[in-house]
């Protein structure tokens, strides 16, 4: 294809939030995944040379070693239209919700974490208790719903009297929306319907709750992520030449006072633009500006 294509897409993706972007990770590893599936059904090729198995986290500890990748893969891996379409709607609607309370960096980060949560749940459950030791080799894991979960929960528990509107129950409030899906889930595990998808809900729903404890109490369990992400993007970014600007010195007190005036200006009006968009929002003199201001 044609480089340009690539380039317009990536200027898009960067364009969108962070949650249409999580979405849009998910829509993508959906379509590629039945692409292949199609191209394998088309030339009668039996092994389909596995795609899910690749993608989608085992059970089994002797294979998930081999395939460490699999424990972030599996969070946007679907194979089934309902199933990647009830999650991205969870994913949208709480989504919406999280992101007037956080910034988008606590979004990604509670849904990455949250999802983590769940293959560990999963994979610790099927190693350890006796009534999986059957399905272990054979058991896999796959989907958002960790991650959505733990969205869903960890604003539920941050204001549990929020209220939303549901078809056939009118105004409900958040808490009791989380609740009835943990009830949901530990009712599924007893009656043996995808016990091990069940089993990852409930990870991420308690990453949640874990989460809510603490950033109500004034501490970010996940900022640890936040600086590992800032880490790897600097790696990509391309390394500018510090550019440093000589201003002529005031000739007078008057000269002095409105060169400071205007510089102050200058300062509260990028701090007022980060506040509303991000760091990433600003032009790079901006931030060459914010860069020189003195402490």
């Amino acid at each position: 294809m044609d480089s340009s294509f690539f380039r317009e897409a990536k200027r898009v993706f960067g364009s969108w939030d962070v949650l249409m972007q999580i979405i849009a990770v998910n829509v993508a590893v959906f379509v590629f995944y039945h692409v292949i599936h199609l191209f394998f059904i088309l030339f009668s090729i039996e092994d389909q040379f596995a795609v899910d198995a690749w993608l989608a986290a085992p059970a089994d500890l002797s294979v998930l070693v081999r395939r460490p990748w699999t424990v972030v893969s599996s969070m946007f891996f679907h194979t089934e239209w309902l199933h990647i379409l009830f999650n991205m709607l969870w994913l949208f609607w709480f989504g919406h919700i999280f992101r007037r309370y956080f910034d988008k960096n606590l979004l990604l980060n509670v849904y990455l974490l949250g999802g983590l949560a769940g293959v560990f749940l999963f994979v610790f459950s099927y190693n350890v208790f006796p009534v999986f030791s059957l399905e272990r080799h054979l058991s896999i894991l796959l989907g958002a719903s960790a991650g959505v979960l733990a969205v869903v929960t960890g604003i539920a528990c941050y204001v549990p009297n929020y209220r939303i509107n549901l078809l056939f129950f009118g105004q409900v409030r958040l808490i009791y929306v989380a609740a009835a899906s943990i009830v949901l889930d530990l009712v599924s595990i007893s009656m043996n319907e995808n016990a091990g998808g069940h089993i990852a809900h409930l990870g991420g729903a308690f990453f949640g709750w874990i989460f809510a404890v603490n950033i109500r109490q004034r501490r970010d369990i996940t900022s640890w992520l936040t600086r590992l992400q800032t880490c790897i993007r600097s790696l990509f970014r391309k390394k500018t030449r510090l550019k440093v600007n000589y201003r002529r010195p005031p000739a007078n007190d008057w000269d002095y006072n409105k060169q400071k005036k205007e510089h102050q200006e200058e300062i509260d009006y990028i701090l007022d633009k980060i506040s509303k968009g991000g760091y990433d929002c600003l032009t790079r003199q901006e931030k060459e500006t914010l860069f020189r201001q003195k402490k």
